[in-house]
């Protein structure tokens, strides 16, 4: 009666084993369906990506002209900030939408960079376009804001947009003496450049040397033309940044699908190993109970 009691114990418990074994590969079962469903979303996001920038790359270039021509305009006036000037604006063109790499983080490092500089007697001003930006910098520097706008990035932007902002930062009451624009400039599919350009206030027009190069131009014009080249410069910088957008997002996800397919890989290869393992196992536990009986 020992014997068959020893012998009793001896095969209940190998199945406590078995039973954790199993539960090892239910869990990685679930892990590799987890992971599965996450490259399903990549490639899609990645697949939504390209269209979205083949059409954003199409789209930009007619807007560089509008760029372009504001540039030229006041590059040939000569015009230069005095960066010693008390009140600096810094207008920081993102957008909404997230899962495009470091496309956001690096404006806004660039900027807590600027913002963090000791410098006496100088009042420093937000405009941020786009919710990222200002998610990302309102946590140290919200008193630095001056005005956000959201909701871009969704939309392939427009004139309309531009002219929107452009109106807002006319109508600020803060008077600013040196203005900067912060956006990403798009080189190629893999590639965006942080980039920084000024801009100027109709009396800083006004005041150039060279402005009489230019015939006919009242004060009606100057005013006209500075508040289109403002918004042509925000368009110019829009396009620019959705399209940097797009391609970093296209790159991003093809970067997560090969990752989530080498994940896959791996854990495939140690769920066969682990159910390996529990056959064997329980061919052991089979045998031995034979041979005991």
């Amino acid at each position: 009666m020992e014997a068959i009691v020893s012998r009793t114990v001896a095969m209940f418990t190998p199945q406590v084993i078995q039973v954790r074994g199993m539960a090892t590969l239910k869990e990685i079962r679930l892990r590799l369906k987890s992971i599965n469903n996450i490259q399903k979303i990549t490639k899609s996001m990645k697949m939504v990506s390209a269209a979205k920038y083949a059409r954003a790359e199409r789209e930009l270039k007619p807007a560089r002209s509008y760029g372009v021509g504001a540039k030229t305009f006041f590059e040939r006036m000569e015009l230069e900030q005095d960066k010693t000037q008390p009140s600096h604006l810094f207008v920081v063109m993102s957008s909404d939408r997230g899962l495009c790499g470091g496309i956001h983080s690096g404006i806004c490092r660039e900027l807590r960079a600027l913002l963090n500089e000791r410098t006496s007697g100088i009042e420093r001003k937000l405009i941020i376009i786009g919710d990222k930006a200002r998610s990302i910098l309102q946590r140290g520097y919200k008193d630095h804001f001056l005005m956000t706008f959201n909701d871009f990035g969704r939309k392939s932007p427009v004139f309309a947009d531009a002219a929107l902002v452009a109106n807002a930062i006319l109508d600020l009451d803060f008077k600013f003496d040196v203005a900067t624009l912060f956006f990403n400039t798009f080189r190629s599919v893999v590639a965006f450049r942080l980039t920084e350009l000024p801009l100027f206030s109709q009396e800083q027009v006004a005041q150039a040397e060279k402005l009489h190069l230019y015939d006919s131009i009242d004060d009606e014009v100057l005013r006209s033309y500075n508040e289109f080249a403002l918004a042509s410069l925000l368009l110019f910088a829009m396009k620019e940044g959705a399209c940097s957008e797009q391609s970093s997002r296209m790159t991003a996800m093809d970067a997560a699908s090969k990752n989530a397919g080498e994940m896959i890989d791996k854990l495939t290869l140690t769920f066969n190993r682990t159910r390996q393992a529990v056959i064997t196992k329980e061919l052991i536990e089979i045998i031995s109970g034979a041979n005991a009986i």
